[in-house]
Protein backbone atom coordinates (compact mmCIF):
# COMPACT_ATOMS: atom_id res chain seq x y z
CA UNK A 1 0.00 0.00 0.00
CA UNK A 2 0.96 3.45 -0.29
CA UNK A 3 2.86 5.37 2.78
CA UNK A 4 2.22 8.75 3.63
CA UNK A 5 5.77 9.05 2.47
CA UNK A 6 4.99 8.35 -0.88
CA UNK A 7 5.42 11.11 -3.43
CA UNK A 8 1.61 11.44 -4.30
CA UNK A 9 0.13 10.21 -7.65
CA UNK A 10 -0.09 13.11 -10.01
CA UNK A 11 0.73 11.29 -13.46
CA UNK A 12 4.43 12.39 -13.34
CA UNK A 13 5.89 9.71 -11.79
CA UNK A 14 4.77 6.06 -10.94
CA UNK A 15 4.02 5.07 -7.76
CA UNK A 16 4.41 1.48 -7.26
CA UNK A 17 1.83 -0.25 -4.63
CA UNK A 18 -1.23 0.98 -5.53
CA UNK A 19 -4.21 -1.44 -7.67
CA UNK A 20 -5.45 1.09 -10.13
CA UNK A 21 -0.87 2.46 -11.33
CA UNK A 22 -0.17 -1.09 -11.04
CA UNK A 23 -0.22 -1.47 -15.16
CA UNK A 24 2.00 1.50 -15.75
CA UNK A 25 4.12 0.60 -12.58
CA UNK A 26 4.76 -2.91 -13.58
CA UNK A 27 4.95 -1.57 -17.61
CA UNK A 28 8.30 0.15 -16.19
CA UNK A 29 9.37 -2.19 -14.15
CA UNK A 30 10.58 -4.51 -17.04
CA UNK A 31 12.70 -2.00 -18.11
CA UNK A 32 14.93 -2.38 -15.24
CA UNK A 33 14.24 -5.93 -14.86
CA UNK A 34 15.35 -6.80 -18.46
CA UNK A 35 17.20 -4.04 -19.55
CA UNK A 36 18.86 -2.15 -16.45
CA UNK A 37 20.05 -4.76 -14.12
CA UNK A 38 21.69 -6.58 -16.11
CA UNK A 39 24.10 -4.23 -17.13
CA UNK A 40 24.63 -2.66 -14.10
CA UNK A 41 26.20 -5.27 -12.16
CA UNK A 42 29.50 -3.54 -10.22
CA UNK A 43 28.87 -0.25 -11.91
CA UNK A 44 28.85 2.84 -10.70
CA UNK A 45 25.53 3.83 -11.81
CA UNK A 46 23.34 7.68 -12.26
CA UNK A 47 19.79 7.09 -12.10
CA UNK A 48 19.10 10.65 -13.60
CA UNK A 49 15.23 11.12 -12.93
CA UNK A 50 15.02 8.84 -10.48
CA UNK A 51 11.15 9.58 -9.93
CA UNK A 52 10.07 7.12 -6.36
CA UNK A 53 13.11 5.51 -6.40
CA UNK A 54 12.31 2.12 -6.53
CA UNK A 55 13.99 1.56 -9.62
CA UNK A 56 17.19 2.92 -8.42
CA UNK A 57 16.96 0.78 -5.05
CA UNK A 58 16.22 -2.42 -7.20
CA UNK A 59 19.55 -1.33 -9.55
CA UNK A 60 21.66 -1.01 -6.41
CA UNK A 61 21.11 -4.70 -5.37
CA UNK A 62 23.61 -5.39 -8.04
CA UNK A 63 25.58 -2.44 -9.05
CA UNK A 64 28.37 -1.25 -6.93
CA UNK A 65 26.78 2.44 -5.79
CA UNK A 66 23.63 4.04 -7.05
CA UNK A 67 23.29 7.96 -6.85
CA UNK A 68 19.56 9.15 -6.94
CA UNK A 69 18.66 11.92 -8.90
CA UNK A 70 15.79 14.09 -9.25
CA UNK A 71 14.68 17.13 -9.17
CA UNK A 72 11.82 17.61 -6.93
CA UNK A 73 12.81 18.30 -3.52
CA UNK A 74 10.14 15.76 -1.94
CA UNK A 75 10.50 13.22 -4.19
CA UNK A 76 14.56 13.20 -3.44
CA UNK A 77 13.70 13.15 -0.09
CA UNK A 78 11.57 10.44 0.16
CA UNK A 79 14.15 8.23 -1.96
CA UNK A 80 16.70 9.09 1.09
CA UNK A 81 13.97 8.06 3.66
CA UNK A 82 12.39 4.91 1.67
CA UNK A 83 15.73 3.34 -0.03
CA UNK A 84 18.69 3.77 2.16
CA UNK A 85 20.69 1.39 -0.45
CA UNK A 86 20.77 4.42 -2.81
CA UNK A 87 22.29 7.87 -2.22
CA UNK A 88 19.26 10.46 -3.30
CA UNK A 89 20.21 13.97 -4.39
CA UNK A 90 18.29 16.86 -5.75
CA UNK A 91 19.54 18.10 -8.78
CA UNK A 92 19.35 18.98 -11.98
CA UNK A 93 19.79 17.12 -15.36
CA UNK A 94 20.66 19.94 -17.62
CA UNK A 95 23.91 20.10 -15.15
CA UNK A 96 24.55 17.26 -13.29
CA UNK A 97 26.00 17.28 -10.51
CA UNK A 98 28.70 14.77 -10.78
CA UNK A 99 32.68 15.08 -12.16
CA UNK A 100 33.36 14.30 -15.80
CA UNK A 101 34.46 10.37 -16.50
CA UNK A 102 33.15 9.63 -13.11
CA UNK A 103 30.09 6.84 -13.66
CA UNK A 104 29.83 3.70 -15.06
CA UNK A 105 26.40 3.86 -16.38
CA UNK A 106 23.59 6.41 -16.63
CA UNK A 107 19.72 5.25 -16.27
CA UNK A 108 17.21 7.35 -18.01
CA UNK A 109 14.00 5.31 -17.78
CA UNK A 110 10.79 7.13 -18.78
CA UNK A 111 12.30 10.46 -18.09
CA UNK A 112 13.59 12.41 -21.21
CA UNK A 113 10.11 13.10 -22.58
CA UNK A 114 9.55 15.64 -19.02
CA UNK A 115 12.86 17.34 -20.60
CA UNK A 116 12.48 20.74 -22.19
CA UNK A 117 16.56 20.38 -22.98
CA UNK A 118 16.85 17.05 -24.54
CA UNK A 119 20.47 17.53 -26.69
CA UNK A 120 21.67 19.28 -22.99
CA UNK A 121 20.96 16.63 -20.83
CA UNK A 122 22.38 13.75 -23.70
CA UNK A 123 25.31 16.33 -23.44
CA UNK A 124 25.71 15.85 -19.70
CA UNK A 125 25.29 12.30 -20.07
CA UNK A 126 28.50 11.89 -22.21
CA UNK A 127 30.27 14.45 -19.98
CA UNK A 128 30.18 12.31 -17.16
CA UNK A 129 30.45 8.79 -18.34
CA UNK A 130 33.65 6.96 -18.50
CA UNK A 131 34.98 6.00 -22.38
CA UNK A 132 32.98 2.72 -22.75
CA UNK A 133 30.25 3.83 -20.14
CA UNK A 134 26.61 3.02 -21.48
CA UNK A 135 23.36 5.32 -21.60
CA UNK A 136 19.83 3.77 -20.84
CA UNK A 137 16.99 4.88 -22.11
CA UNK A 138 13.03 4.20 -22.01
CA UNK A 139 10.30 6.55 -23.67
CA UNK A 140 7.39 6.38 -24.52
CA UNK A 141 6.70 5.82 -27.93
CA UNK A 142 5.52 8.89 -29.53
CA UNK A 143 3.86 7.01 -32.80
CA UNK A 144 1.35 4.91 -30.11
CA UNK A 145 1.44 6.68 -27.16
CA UNK A 146 -0.10 10.15 -28.63
CA UNK A 147 -1.03 9.20 -31.71
CA UNK A 148 -2.03 11.74 -34.69
CA UNK A 149 -1.40 14.82 -31.64
CA UNK A 150 0.51 17.25 -32.25
CA UNK A 151 1.42 17.52 -28.36
CA UNK A 152 1.59 14.70 -26.00
CA UNK A 153 -0.95 13.27 -24.05
CA UNK A 154 0.54 13.77 -20.89
CA UNK A 155 0.86 16.95 -19.77
CA UNK A 156 3.77 16.09 -17.60
CA UNK A 157 5.62 15.48 -21.12
CA UNK A 158 7.31 18.47 -23.26
CA UNK A 159 8.69 16.53 -26.24
CA UNK A 160 7.68 12.47 -27.17
CA UNK A 161 9.74 10.64 -29.28
CA UNK A 162 9.64 8.20 -32.54
CA UNK A 163 12.51 5.30 -32.72
CA UNK A 164 14.37 7.70 -35.17
CA UNK A 165 14.04 10.97 -33.60
CA UNK A 166 15.21 8.74 -30.25
CA UNK A 167 18.38 7.46 -32.35
CA UNK A 168 19.40 10.45 -33.75
CA UNK A 169 19.42 12.72 -30.62
CA UNK A 170 21.50 9.72 -29.35
CA UNK A 171 24.07 9.99 -32.30
CA UNK A 172 24.05 13.36 -32.45
CA UNK A 173 25.31 13.12 -28.78
CA UNK A 174 27.88 11.56 -29.96
CA UNK A 175 27.01 7.98 -28.65
CA UNK A 176 27.22 4.70 -30.29
CA UNK A 177 23.74 3.42 -30.30
CA UNK A 178 24.02 -0.21 -29.44
CA UNK A 179 20.58 -1.55 -29.33
CA UNK A 180 16.85 -0.05 -30.19
CA UNK A 181 13.93 -1.67 -29.67
CA UNK A 182 10.62 -1.72 -27.51
CA UNK A 183 7.93 -2.61 -24.80
CA UNK A 184 5.15 -4.63 -26.19
CA UNK A 185 2.01 -6.53 -24.45
CA UNK A 186 2.98 -9.89 -23.98
CA UNK A 187 -0.09 -12.58 -24.98
CA UNK A 188 -2.15 -12.12 -21.84
CA UNK A 189 -2.06 -8.43 -22.17
CA UNK A 190 -3.10 -9.13 -25.86
CA UNK A 191 -6.26 -11.20 -24.42
CA UNK A 192 -6.68 -8.50 -21.89
CA UNK A 193 -6.88 -5.82 -24.86
CA UNK A 194 -9.40 -7.74 -26.56
CA UNK A 195 -11.31 -8.33 -23.59
CA UNK A 196 -11.61 -4.46 -22.81
CA UNK A 197 -12.74 -3.74 -25.46
CA UNK A 198 -9.67 -3.86 -28.10
CA UNK A 199 -6.77 -2.16 -25.50
CA UNK A 200 -6.79 -2.50 -21.30
CA UNK A 201 -4.81 1.30 -22.24
CA UNK A 202 -7.86 3.08 -23.42
CA UNK A 203 -9.98 1.76 -20.94
CA UNK A 204 -8.08 2.81 -18.33
CA UNK A 205 -7.91 6.40 -19.83
CA UNK A 206 -11.50 6.38 -20.69
CA UNK A 207 -12.03 6.19 -16.84
CA UNK A 208 -9.14 8.98 -16.14
CA UNK A 209 -10.87 11.23 -19.01
CA UNK A 210 -13.91 10.89 -16.63
CA UNK A 211 -12.87 12.10 -13.73
CA UNK A 212 -11.18 9.00 -12.19
CA UNK A 213 -14.68 8.23 -10.48
CA UNK A 214 -15.06 4.51 -9.85
CA UNK A 215 -13.37 2.01 -11.75
CA UNK A 216 -15.32 -1.27 -13.50
CA UNK A 217 -14.34 -3.69 -11.14
CA UNK A 218 -13.55 -6.14 -13.61
CA UNK A 219 -11.24 -3.47 -15.30
CA UNK A 220 -9.51 -2.80 -11.82
CA UNK A 221 -9.15 -6.60 -11.00
CA UNK A 222 -7.45 -6.92 -14.04
CA UNK A 223 -5.27 -4.06 -14.00
CA UNK A 224 -4.33 -5.29 -10.47
CA UNK A 225 -3.00 -8.60 -11.50
CA UNK A 226 -0.57 -7.04 -14.22
CA UNK A 227 3.10 -8.40 -13.83
CA UNK A 228 6.39 -7.22 -15.84
CA UNK A 229 6.31 -10.66 -17.15
CA UNK A 230 3.32 -9.85 -19.47
CA UNK A 231 4.79 -7.43 -21.20
CA UNK A 232 7.99 -8.31 -23.40
CA UNK A 233 10.93 -6.50 -25.19
CA UNK A 234 11.41 -6.85 -28.79
CA UNK A 235 14.13 -5.26 -30.83
CA UNK A 236 11.77 -5.88 -34.24
CA UNK A 237 8.68 -3.93 -35.11
CA UNK A 238 10.11 -0.80 -32.89
CA UNK A 239 7.64 1.71 -34.50
CA UNK A 240 4.40 -0.36 -32.92
CA UNK A 241 6.08 -0.40 -29.55
CA UNK A 242 4.32 1.00 -26.23
CA UNK A 243 7.83 2.41 -24.87
CA UNK A 244 11.04 2.73 -26.73
CA UNK A 245 14.65 1.63 -25.49
CA UNK A 246 18.16 1.89 -26.01
CA UNK A 247 21.26 1.22 -24.80
CA UNK A 248 24.30 3.85 -26.41
CA UNK A 249 27.48 3.84 -25.32
CA UNK A 250 30.56 6.75 -25.02
CA UNK A 251 33.15 6.00 -27.59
Amino acid sequence: MKSESTPPLTGERTVPGMPHENYWFRRHEVAYLELARPLCGDAVVLEAGCGEGYGADLLATVARSVLALDYDAPTAAHVARAYPRVRAVRGNLAALPLGSSTVDVVTNLQVIEHLWDQEGFLAECVRVLRPGGRLLVTTPNRITFSPGRDTPLNPFHTRELSAAELAGLLRGAGLRLLRLGGVHHGPRLRELDVKHGGSIVDAQLAVALCGGGAWPPGLLADVSTVSASDFVILDTDVDASLDLLAVAARP
